[in-house]
């Protein structure tokens, strides 16, 4: 299945002009052929094309489906950017893809990448969403102070910071985890956590945690931390 993407499909009626040239010149569709398309915000069309114009293809919606996302509870993490864009850019589809509600770039004490362009990763994400079925993006933040994520997700059930440093006792999150609970996971630069962003976190309630004994890259801890949430939640039958 090919799945389109317009996030305001139901009142434009219109796929944006990337979706709109893959549909007509790349897939040569032409009207009357019937597509699915999504809005990223739940919800998969059944759509006849209407008008097979590139920049602009016209539809008419023939039938509505809600897709929600197939855990229950959100997901989130904080996670530094790795020197190399590319990295960031692979975590952020391959995070899409196994499920995520959202991916929050962190400036940390020891960050190497200070700016980051959030468009290019909500691209992205929005092309793992269509690959892998889904009809929920999942949100990309712009880069955010470690401090102002804590905060954000305050309300959340687990809290979970992932460091390297031997002073602090760590818990193995695959032990540690609840299924089906709200969870925030914090990874920090290949440089790690600086002592005083583990100590703040530990006061607003983050857990410190192991992913186990191997050493990994900031970007491949992120992906193990959010399966080992789906394979529990998975197991637990949430």
């Amino acid at each position: 299945m090919i799945q389109f993407y317009a996030p305001d499909i139901e009142t434009t009626l219109t796929l944006p002009e990337s979706d709109s040239q893959h549909c007509v010149k790349v897939l040569r569709k032409m009207p009357g052929d019937i597509i699915e398309v999504i809005d990223g915000k739940g919800n998969r069309f059944t759509c006849r094309l209407t008008e097979a114009h590139q920049k602009r293809a016209k539809v008419e919606i023939i039938d509505k489906m809600s897709l929600p996302l197939f855990w229950q509870n959100r997901i989130a993490i904080g996670i530094a950017p790795t020197k190399h864009l590319d990295r960031m850019e692979w975590l952020t589809e391959k995070l899409t893809e196994i499920g995520i509600n959202s991916i929050t770039p962190l400036l940390c004490r020891y960050s190497e990448r200070k700016e980051i362009k959030s468009e290019r990763l909500e691209k992205i994400a929005i092309s793992a969403m269509k690959q892998s079925l889904k009809a929920v993006c999942p949100r990309v933040d712009d880069m955010t102070p470690i401090k102002s994520f804590i905060a954000s997700v305050k309300g959340y059930d687990q809290k979970f910071i992932a460091h390297c440093d031997d002073r602090f006792e760590r818990k193995l999150l695959c032990r540690e985890y609840q299924p089906g609970k709200d969870v925030a996971i914090l990874i920090g630069p290949e440089g790690d956590f600086s002592p005083e962003e583990i100590e703040y976190a530990v006061s607003e309630g983050f857990v410190p945690e192991s992913l186990g004994e191997a050493r990994l890259r900031t970007e491949t801890a992120a992906l193990v931390a959010c399966d080992t949430c789906h394979i529990l939640n998975a197991a637990g039958n949430f």
